[in-house]
């Protein structure tokens, strides 16, 4: 399976983006996602992640309450909808399949896209 993920830009803190994780080569739709993010200098971090239809969503603490994962199936694609960004949201954004129970886990994730880079101005 491939995965795209696209979407990312510049936006001045307190404003709003959307990012989508297109996949190719096989459904996900018995799949957990997750998107997990890296900031230059530090280790990459999970964010949100959707267990297969019906299933739940996770977020990390940090975004909780701002950020909004989604999947739409019938498009094998997966959304991260992040409103009220904050300067220290700034990293490249990676969304990946989950295989294992981990869902929270970089671990627990088989194939990843290639990355998009988000950047939040103060």
């Amino acid at each position: 399976v491939q995965l795209q993920a696209s979407g990312g830009g510049l936006v001045q803190a307190g404003g709003s983006l959307r990012l989508s994780c297109a996949a190719s080569g096989r459904s996900i739709s018995s799949y957990g996602m997750g998107w997990f993010r890296q900031a230059p200098g530090n280790e990459r971090e999970f964010v949100a992640a959707i267990k297969r239809s019906g299933g739940g969503t996770y977020y990390a603490d940090s975004v909780k309450g701002r950020f909004t994962i989604s999947r739409d199936d019938a498009k094998n694609t997966v959304y991260l909808q992040m409103n009220r960004l904050k300067p220290e949201d700034t990293a490249v954004y990676y969304c990946a399949r989950n295989w294992a129970s981990r869902i929270t886990d970089a671990g627990g994730y088989d194939y990843w896209g290639q990355g998009t880079q988000v950047t939040v101005s103060s």
